[in-house]
C-alpha cells in the first residue's frame, strides 16, 4: 500500500513540474512578442487591460459568497466527560498489562513486516486514554425484539447515528469512542459505527468481527447515488413451466402444413436481423448509459481507509459469512468489489492480522480464524479451533514434547481479554422510537430519494417516501410512494404515477367499509377507479368494484346464493331543474349482467351460469351451467311484457314469450307454468339486482366521502399505554395521583393532630365551648402523661426482667462452675457480656426517659395553649 502510495505522489509532482515549465514558456513567449510591437500599440493594449480590468472588478464585486457550513465535528472538545465513569479515565492493571502486551506485538509486526502500515490496536478514548480495542465492544442484548436480527440492528445503527468522515481518509482514527457516547451524540465515524453495531450483534448471539481495512469512494463517503433504491428493486419472476398433457393415442391429426419452408427460413431469419439490430441497439444505449453514471477515477482507489462488520458462518444459523456496511445497513458479499483489502479484524476475545495477499481484493481472502499461517493472533485465549495435524505428525510427534511446547507457548501469549471497559448500551423507549436524529433522515438513491420520519413527527402519520425519478439529475419525477403508521383509517401505503396521474391507496385490515385497495385518478364521483375489499370482513362477500362513468364492475366471493359477477351498464342521467344529488337522482340502469358459480345441489340444467337483464328492451336471457359430459349448456330467453294490456285485460303467459335451447329436449318439458312461474321469479330478481346496483353507488358516494374527511383529518391512533401521547390516559393518571397525594396529606395530617382522638367524641363541625375546651386540655394532658409514666414501666420491667435473668445465669454458673467445658465457659462469657450491654443500655434509656418526660409534658401543654382551636377559649387560664 506504501508502495502505491509513494507512486502517486511522484506522478503529481511529475505533472506539477510539467505545468510550471509550460508557463514559463508561454510567458516568455508573450514577453518576447510585445517587445516586437511598436508603442502606440502597447498603450492601446494596456488601455484596454485597465478597461477590462475595472468591468472584472464589477462583475466581481457584484458576486456574493456565501460562506458553507462548518462540517460535521464530533472530537473530544464536544463531549462533556465531567459524568462518565472512573473506568473510561484510568486503565486497570489488567489493561495496563494488556497494553504492554499489545505493545510488544505492534513493535515485533512492524520489525518483522515494515512495508504494512501501523497496526490500529489502542486508540484513544473520549477522555484521552489509551484504551484496547477489544475492551471498546461491549456486547449487549437489547430489550426491543425488533434488534434481535441481524438486518433490523444494522438499519436501526444507520438510521440512529450521522456519518462524520475520518479526519484523515488514509490513516484510522487516533481515537475510538465508546458506544454510549456516540449514542449519547449520535454522530460517529465508520469504526464508531462498527464498533457499535459489532456489540449489538454479538449481544444478539451472532459471530461478528470489527475490520480495518479498505474501501471504495462510495464505501467510505456513504455516497448511494450511484446504487439502486433496494425498495425500487422488482422482485425477479419466476417462470413455471407448464406440463404438456402426453398425446392421445386416437387424436385427430392436424391438417398438413403447406406452406414454403425456404418463406418461412427467409422470415426466420429476418426476424432473427431485426431483434439482433434492436438487442445492439439497447446494448449501445445502456453503454451510453453506464459511461455517463461511472464514477470519474479515484486517485486514492485502494488507500481509502474503511470499518465495517464481519459476520461468520455457524452461530445464529448464519449460513455463509458476510460483509456489512454500518453506513448503509446492506449486506454484501465477502468477494464484492466494495472492500479491497483487510489490515486486521477484532471481537470482544481477540485481534487477527489478515496474513494473506489482498492483490485481488478480498475475493480470495479465507476467513479461518484458527488458521495462524493466514491470520496472526494477538492473544493465545482464543475461541477459534487451531489447525488439525496430520496423523503421521500426530504419531512422530512425542505427547511429553507435545506437551512442554504447548506449556511454554501458553506461558509467552496467554493472557485473558479485561473485561470491556464501556458502561452497559441503553437504548430509551423514546430514543429507539425516534431513530433518526431530529426524528428524519434523507437518503440519496439512484434516480431515487428515501426519506424517513420518526413515529408521530408528522400529523398525518408519514413515515418514508420514496420519490422515483426519470433522470439521474433528479429533476423529473416519476413516482412517489408514501408508507403511513398509526392512521385511525387503516391508510398503509400511497402510490402516485406522475405520469399517468394514477394513485394508488393500501389500507390495513380494520377500515370501517373494509377497503383494502382503492386505484383512482380523481376524487369525483362516477370516474374511473377500482376498488378491492377484504371479502371476509363484508357481508355481501364482495372483493372488487370496478367503476366507470358509464359501468359498474363488481367481483364476489363465498356467497350462499353463488354469485361471483355483476356488471352493471348506465344511461345518462335525466336532467331535472331542481339541484338534485346522486342519491335522489340515480343513472338509469340499462344492463344488468351477473354470473354465478357452480352449485352442485342442483342439476347443471336448473343451475344459472350466467343471467342478463336487458331493462329497456324487456328481455332476459339466461345461460346454465354446462354438464360435464356435455360441450354445450341449456339456454333459455324470456320477453319481459307488462301484465296487463291497454284495455286492463291480465295477458297470458303464451309460448312466444320465451325462447329455449334444451341440450336434452326429452328429459325435461317445460310447461308454460313454470315458465310463467321462472318469469315473475326474475322479475323480483330483475328488482332487487337493480335495487343493489343503486345501493352499490350510494356505499361508492360514501366510501369517498369517508376517505375525504379522513384525508383531511388524518386523526392518529395512539395506543392506550403510550402515556405521553394519549391525553385521556395522562389526565386519567394525573388525576389519580392527585387524589392519592391529596390523602397522603390527610393522612399526614391526622396521624400528627394530637388533638383528634379527642375531637372525635365532639359532633363534626360544632363550635367547642370553654368548658369543653378545657376538658379537653385536661384529658389530653392527662391521657400523655399515662403515655409518659406507661412508657417508663415498660423501660423499667424490662431493665428489671434483663437483671433477674442475669442474675440466674450467675447463679447457675456459680453451682455447675466446676463441670462446665471451655466451651460453656466463653458461651456464659459471651451471654453477660451481651446481657450487661442490654442493662446499660435500658439504664441510660430509663434516665433519659426521666429528665426528659418534664420537658416534653411542659411543651404539649404550651402547644395546646397556642393550637388555634382552643387558643381563644384558654386565654382566661394563660
Amino acid at each position: 500500500m506504501e508502495v502505491l502510495k509513494e507512486k502517486v505522489e511522484e506522478e503529481e509532482a511529475a505533472e506539477r513540474e510539467e505545468a510550471a515549465e509550460r508557463a514559463e514558456k508561454t510567458e516568455r513567449t508573450e514577453r518576447t512578442e510585445r517587445s516586437s510591437r511598436p508603442i502606440e500599440a502597447l498603450k492601446q493594449e494596456t488601455t484596454l487591460t485597465k478597461e477590462v480590468l475595472r468591468d472584472l472588478e464589477q462583475k466581481l464585486s457584484e458576486i456574493k459568497v456565501t460562506i458553507p457550513d462548518e462540517p460535521l465535528a464530533f472530537t473530544k472538545d464536544t463531549i462533556d466527560i465531567s459524568e462518565l465513569p472512573l473506568s473510561y479515565k484510568i486503565n486497570t492493571p489488567k489493561e495496563e498489562h494488556l497494553l504492554q502486551v499489545a505493545d510488544n506485538f505492534s513493535r515485533q509486526y512492524s520489525h518483522l513486516c515494515p512495508d504494512r502500515v501501523p497496526l490500529f490496536l489502542y486508540p484513544l478514548n473520549e477522555c484521552g486514554v489509551p484504551k484496547f480495542v477489544s475492551t471498546t465492544i461491549r456486547p449487549t442484548l437489547m430489550p426491543y425484539p425488533d434488534l434481535y436480527n441481524w438486518d433490523s440492528c444494522a438499519e436501526f445503527v444507520s438510521d440512529f447515528l450521522t456519518m462524520v468522515p475520518l479526519p484523515d481518509p488514509l490513516k484510522p482514527p487516533s481515537s475510538l469512542y465508546s458506544s454510549t457516547t456516540v449514542l449519547k451524540y449520535q454522530k460517529g465515524n465508520c469504526f464508531d459505527f462498527s464498533t457499535l453495531l459489532c456489540s449489538l450483534l454479538i449481544g444478539s448471539g451472532y459471530d461478528a468481527y470489527c475490520v480495518n481495512g479498505y474501501g471504495s469512494r462510495d464505501l467510505c463517503s456513504m455516497d448511494l447515488t450511484r446504487e439502486v433504491c433496494p425498495l425500487t428493486a422488482k422482485p425477479k419472476e419466476i417462470v413455471q413451466e407448464v406440463e404438456k398433457a402426453p398425446p392421445k393415442k386416437y387424436a385427430i391429426k392436424p391438417p398438413r402444413d403447406l406452406s414454403s419452408r425456404f418463406e418461412q427460413q427467409q422470415e426466420i431469419k429476418r426476424q432473427r436481423a431485426i431483434k439482433a439490430e434492436e438487442e445492439k441497439q439497447l446494448k449501445e444505449a445502456e453503454e451510453r448509459l453506464l459511461e455517463e453514471e461511472k464514477a470519474a477515477p479515484d486517485s486514492l482507489h485502494g488507500l481509502r481507509v474503511h470499518s465495517w462488520v464481519l459476520v461468520l458462518s455457524g452461530k445464529r444459523e448464519v449460513p455463509e459469512s458476510f460483509f456489512i456496511d454500518p453506513f448503509t445497513a446492506h449486506s454484501y458479499s465477502t468477494q464484492d468489489e466494495h472492500f479491497l483489502g483487510i489490515e486486521s479484524l477484532w471481537n470482544h476475545k481477540n485481534y487477527w492480522i489478515n496474513m494473506q495477499d489482498c492483490w485481488n481484493c478480498c475475493k480470495d481472502l479465507t476467513f479461518d480464524l484458527g488458521d495462524p499461517v493466514r491470520w496472526e493472533y494477538l492473544l493465545l485465549g482464543t475461541d477459534k479451533p487451531y489447525l488439525s495435524m496430520t496423523e503421521e505428525e500426530e504419531e512422530g510427534m512425542n505427547e511429553e514434547d507435545d506437551m512442554e511446547n504447548r506449556g511454554r507457548e501458553i506461558e509467552e501469549k496467554s493472557f485473558d481479554m479485561p473485561h470491556s471497559w464501556v458502561e452497559q448500551i441503553e437504548i430509551s423507549p423514546e430514543a429507539f422510537e425516534t431513530r433518526c436524529p431530529n426524528g428524519k433522515k434523507v437518503i440519496q438513491y439512484k434516480r431515487a430519494k428515501l426519506e424517513k420520519w420518526a413515529p408521530y413527527l408528522n400529523s398525518n402519520g408519514l413515515m418514508s417516501r420514496l420519490t422515483s425519478f426519470e433522470d439521474l439529475e433528479c429533476t423529473k419525477t416519476v413516482e412517489i410512494k408514501e408508507w403511513y403508521k398509526n392512521r385511525e383509517d387503516m391508510l398503509e401505503l400511497k402510490h402516485i404515477n406522475e405520469g399517468t396521474g394514477l394513485k394508488i391507496d393500501y389500507f390495513k385490515p380494520g377500515h370501517p367499509q373494509a377497503l383494502h385497495v382503492h386505484a383512482y385518478r380523481s376524487m369525483l364521483p362516477e370516474t374511473n377507479r377500482v376498488m378491492e375489499f377484504y371479502e371476509r370482513a363484508r357481508v355481501d362477500g364482495l372483493m372488487k368494484r370496478e367503476e366507470t362513468p358509464l359501468t359498474m364492475t363488481e367481483h364476489f366471493r363465498g356467497r350462499p346464493d353463488f354469485l361471483s359477477y355483476r356488471h352493471v351498464n348506465f344511461g345518462l342521467r335525466v336532467k331535472k331543474l331542481s339541484l338534485s344529488s346522486a342519491e335522489s337522482n340515480p343513472r338509469p340502469v340499462v344492463k344488468i349482467t351477473e354470473r354465478f358459480y357452480r352449485n352442485p345441489a342442483k342439476p347443471a340444467d336448473d343451475d344459472v351460469a350466467e343471467r342478463v337483464f336487458l331493462i329497456p328492451e324487456e328481455r332476459i336471457q339466461l345461460r346454465y351451467h354446462c354438464r360435464d359430459d356435455h360441450i354445450t349448456a341449456s339456454r333459455r330467453e324470456f320477453l319481459r311484457r307488462t301484465e296487463v294490456d291497454s284495455k286492463g285485460n291480465k295477458i297470458i303467459m303464451t309460448p312466444d314469450m320465451c325462447l329455449s335451447f334444451e341440450v336434452e329436449p326429452m328429459e325435461h318439458t317445460k310447461k308454460l307454468l313454470y315458465q310463467y312461474e321462472a318469469m315473475m321469479k326474475l322479475k323480483q330478481e330483475e328488482k332487487l339486482s337493480r335495487h343493489q346496483a343503486w345501493e352499490s353507488e350510494l356505499e361508492v358516494l360514501e366510501i369517498l366521502k369517508l376517505l375525504e374527511e379522513e384525508d383531511e383529518a388524518h386523526v392518529l391512533t395512539i395506543s392506550i399505554y403510550d402515556t405521553k401521547r394519549n391525553e385521556k390516559s395522562k389526565e386519567y393518571r394525573e388525576a389519580m395521583e392527585r387524589v392519592m397525594h391529596e390523602e397522603h396529606l390527610r393522612q399526614m395530617e391526622v396521624q400528627l393532630d394530637y388533638l383528634a382522638p379527642f375531637l372525635a367524641q365532639f359532633p363534626p363541625g360544632e363550635k367547642l365551648t370553654r368548658w369543653q375546651a378545657v376538658r379537653l386540655k385536661d384529658e389530653c394532658l392527662s391521657d400523655f402523661k399515662q403515655r409518659l409514666i406507661d412508657k417508663a414501666n415498660l423501660i423499667q420491667a424490662r431493665f428489671e426482667k434483663e437483671t433477674q435473668e442475669l442474675q440466674k445465669k450467675q447463679q447457675w454458673y456459680q453451682e455447675n462452675q466446676v463441670t462446665l467445658t471451655a466451651e460453656d465457659e466463653d458461651l456464659y462469657l459471651s451471654y453477660c457480656s451481651q446481657a450487661m450491654f442490654r442493662i446499660r443500655i435500658l439504664e441510660q434509656r430509663l434516665n433519659r426517659h426521666k429528665e426528659l418526660a418534664p420537658l416534653k409534658y411542659l411543651a404539649l401543654e404550651e402547644k395546646l395553649y397556642k393550637d388555634p382551636r382552643l387558643m381563644e377559649l384558654l386565654k382566661v387560664f394563660m
